[in-house]
């Protein structure tokens, strides 16, 4: 068994397929017609979007996302060499903050950011494998 995708419902595919683009540089892979589902161009593993209403037409019961309430008890993380402008990138492009880069004790780089749903992104250097 591997890791094939992780999917994010969200109130409007398209604006979060967009605003990711601009907020961490991803790339969009493509948007269905119905504007209901979208993929991230993400290595490996598929970061998709699909419209809260596609949870209830596959008979999900869903809390959505709220920008203005609580986070979800979830996350996604990007890794990056260069968290610092990654970070100042997630900002400029409307992500709220929630922790500035720090440095870990075991030697990794971690940021957090909450995007325009409300998901909380973290945004960190690689870990470094034990020697």
């Amino acid at each position: 068994m591997k890791l094939g995708y992780t999917i994010i419902y969200v109130a409007d595919v398209p604006k979060t397929i967009a605003f990711y683009e601009a907020a961490f540089g991803l790339q969009q892979r493509f948007i269905h017609e119905s504007n209901l589902y979208g993929e991230m161009e993400t290595g490996e593993t598929v970061l998709a979007f699909a419209g809260n209403e596609a949870a209830e037409m596959n008979g999900l019961a869903i809390l959505p996302n709220d920008p203005k309430g609580p986070a979800a008890g979830w996350e996604i993380c990007f890794v990056t060499d260069d968290v610092a402008a990654a970070y100042d990138r997630a900002l400029s492009n409307g992500c709220r903050p929630v922790s500035a880069p720090s440095l870990k004790p075991w030697g990794q780089s971690v940021s957090y950011v909450r995007d325009l749903d409300g998901c909380i992104v973290e945004i960190a250097s690689p870990i470094q494998k034990p020697t």
